[in-house]
């Protein structure tokens, strides 16, 4: 049994390297997952990926079930889980194709199945968020990347919006005012539902594009397909030094 999960994002639907052993259909309390777990071995180590829009990319960020796929990784036994994630740069540093691993994040999600504490309880259950990602991964990720030869930024607020739409170039504004680095659509409730099942919980994101305004011109899709690619060769580059270092 594996502890290590991946979660890919828009641009990993699939884990290159990743020797597939089987695939497991699971059934939650909470419906549906994304899709089958992919049991594999990558570097030699088991490793447990699901993509999070489903294999054919077909699941939008707001209609994902957040709650089942966390609860299916736990049930199995997963104990970390490394959340991909393509995001929009906003602060300068922020650029198309860079690496991040946040350290906070704000969200800004609406009407999204965003806890298990909910229905028949008999208690009240508060969970501290303080910071909502584990320090002790992202340490890992970050030792991972010098190792690898990568510049990772170190840190970083991740502002969580809606969508499916992108953002307008005045609620990019706000957002930087209220102090985002980076903004995506699927970081909440993803993370505070890890934090629920006590899952050690890192978001590694690739920045895709320039957020609105902050570019020229109006996003491009063929830009950002473009950036994703550099980015996920990165991050796979990434993912090869960080899992054999992963208990």
């Amino acid at each position: 049994m594996t502890g290590l999960a991946i979660i890919g994002g828009t641009g990993l639907t699939s884990l290159k390297n990743l020797e597939i052993e089987r695939r497991e259909v699971m059934h939650t309390p909470y419906g549906e997952p994304s899709g089958p777990l992919v049991h594999g071995t990558m570097c030699g180590r088991p490793v447990v990926f699901l993509p999070r829009h489903g294999t054919a990319h077909t699941i939008p960020p707001h209609e994902v079930n957040y709650r089942a796929n966390l609860w299916a990784l736990q049930n199995i036994g997963i104990t970390k889980v490394i959340a991909v994630a393509a995001v929009g740069g906003i602060t300068a540093a922020m650029k198309p194709s860079a690496l991040a691993i946040p350290d906070q994040i704000i969200d800004y999600t609406w009407s999204r199945q965003h806890t298990f504490f909910q229905g028949d309880l008999t208690k009240v259950t508060h969970v501290d968020f303080t910071n909502p990602y584990s320090e002790e991964l992202r340490a890992i990720l970050l030792q991972a990347g010098r190792a690898a030869g990568l510049d990772l930024h170190d840190g970083g607020t991740y502002g969580a919006t809606q969508g499916p739409r992108l953002e307008t170039a005045a609620e990019i504004t706000r957002m930087e005012r209220d102090g985002c680095d980076i903004v995506g659509m699927t970081g909440m409730p993803e993370a505070a539902l890890a934090r629920e099942l006590e899952l050690s919980y890192a978001a590694c994101a690739v920045v895709a594009n320039w957020a609105a305004g902050r570019g020229v011109g109006e996003i491009s899709m063929d830009d950002i397909d473009r950036n994703l690619k550099v980015g996920m060769d990165r991050l796979r580059s990434l993912l090869e030094q960080v899992i054999p270092m992963i208990d």
